[in-house]
């Protein structure tokens, strides 16, 4: 595969408010194990390949053990996965494909039972930022690993 263009070269000032919004959101009171599901499975979703290999390195670099990884897909039959991060994955699924009619109430009650109206902004915008990042990687066919020695992604121990 081959990158369409360089975005971050073309549109530099985007580029960097993006990745400034990114970088804010570490300070989210979202832990970070659950940013990184969230990254993930939301690239799962939208079929980023470049995002996907990103956020499982980041997330083993984090302390995910690999099996949990591997769950992130089947989520709702693992008993890997609490109810935090299950009302996480839950939002993220359908704040991803947005269901016709919107998010059902019932969803956001029962994500409501586990996060708080705080923890729930901060996670749409986490969400937000990973849907958006998957966009623009998708567009670009931003090729998976390419940037793994600038991110430090290498660490993971995931090399192809």
């Amino acid at each position: 595969m081959t990158q369409r263009l360089n975005y971050a070269a073309q549109s530099p000032e985007f580029l960097r408010k993006m990745s400034e919004l990114s970088m804010s959101l570490k300070d989210s009171v979202i832990e970070q194990s659950i940013r990184d599901l969230v990254n993930i499975r939301a690239s799962q979703i939208n079929g980023c390949a470049f995002c996907l290999d990103m956020h499982v390195k980041e997330a083993k670099i984090h302390g995910a053990t690999e099996l949990r990884l591997y769950h992130v897909a089947i989520w709702r039959e693992s008993n890997l996965f609490n109810s935090r991060e299950r009302a996480a994955l839950a939002w993220t699924e359908a704040l991803t494909t947005l269901p016709q009619g919107g998010v059902p109430d019932e969803l956001y009650e029962r994500v409501r039972g586990q996060l708080s109206e705080k923890e729930i902004s901060d996670l749409t915008f986490s969400i937000m930022t990973i849907n958006a990042w998957n966009r623009a990687s998708i567009a670009f066919k931003v090729v998976p690993g390419s940037a793994d020695k600038l991110y430090g992604l290498d660490k993971a121990g995931l090399a192809a």
